[in-house]
């Protein structure tokens, strides 16, 4: 390893890999730009529904024991992931709740703390609304020793049939760039409504490094939920790489939102506990890619976490 090399596996890395873990999950989506008109949101409905139509059968039969399909790819510049699901909830209660331009921004500050790196997320209004999200490692740590991003908020498209919601930052640490989030959701029938998240980043030479650095040392032995055959013995194995990162993540983020809207039906200061009890749960359902930390480390930090989330800094 060479002397650039070694800084980056010593320290830069460590903000580069936080970034991407926090934000790994997934894609690019159509009219990121520009609100929608209603008759772009009737054609992204239709288009939604066309999508939850032909996955219908890997939402059925899949090895995550839920409706959801999961996929992943990457290019020499750039990461990119999807995750569809179809989750229990009117379509109104999921719009209400993450789509809401006066609310919306704080209720995605309390999915997005669920995840064990987010620190801290709190959000802006001045020029225009903003996430201030704080992540760091899995423990609990001085907001000082984390890295700060701001993305931008915006309410993209509303209708009775179909929201969308973008999250995007232009700038990351170690020459990424272009971070794009996004929800979008439409009815299914049934009291029930279909999710695509979406994620996607650029990253130049110092990027790629970063990402090489940690894989093949402290994060060599992760893996994702794609199998793929090995050319070696034949067999199936799990992904392992920034593929396996951006799937890893991409499940947290769903399992975070699921977690978030399920707590809804209960009393108001009942909530967060069952948000954090419910998120965790559902991450151990799948040890051998999101076991981190025990359960009680894991509530302790994160209800400490929250109270001072409720603080601006």
């Amino acid at each position: 390893m060479n002397a650039f090399a070694r800084t980056i596996a010593a320290g830069s890395v460590r903000a580069l890999v936080l970034f991407l873990t926090v934000f790994a999950l997934a894609g690019a989506c159509p009219d990121l730009f520009g609100q929608e008109t209603g008759n772009a949101a009737d054609s992204n409905a239709t288009r939604l529904r066309d999508k939850y139509e032909s996955l219908k059968p890997q939402l059925s039969h899949n090895p995550f024991h839920r409706e959801l399909y999961l996929e992943s790819a990457e290019t020499d510049s750039s990461l990119k992931g999807d995750i569809y699901a179809v989750v229990d909830y009117p379509f109104a209660t999921v719009k209400d709740a993450l789509a809401d331009p006066s609310q919306g921004p704080a209720n995605w500050c309390d999915v997005l703390i669920l995840h064990l790196n987010v620190k801290y997320c709190r959000p802006s209004t001045g020029g225009g609304t903003q996430l201030i999200v704080n992540v760091g490692r899995k423990v609990e740590e001085k907001l000082s020793s984390t890295y700060r991003v701001q993305f931008n908020y915006r309410s993209a498209a509303a209708s009775a049939g179909y929201f969308q919601v973008d999250l995007d930052a232009d700038t990351g640490p170690m020459s990424t760039k272009d971070y794009r989030i996004v929800l979008e959701a439409t009815p299914v029938g049934s009291g029930r409504t279909f999710l695509h998240l979406t994620y996607s980043y650029g990253y130049g030479m110092a990027g790629r490094l970063a990402m090489k650095t940690y894989l093949s040392t402290i994060g060599s032995d992760k893996v994702g939920f794609t199998t793929a055959r090995d050319p070696s013995n034949g067999q199936s194995e799990y992904i392992g790489g920034v593929r396996g990162l951006v799937e890893r993540n991409t499940m947290r983020y769903y399992l975070a939102i699921d977690a978030y809207l399920q707590a809804l039906s209960s009393p108001p200061g009942k909530r967060l506990d069952q948000r954090l009890a419910t998120w965790f749960d559902a991450t151990e359902k799948y040890p051998r890619q999101l076991h981190e930390v025990d359960r009680d480390a894991y509530l302790t930090m994160k209800r400490n976490e929250y109270r001072r989330q409720q603080n601006p800094e």
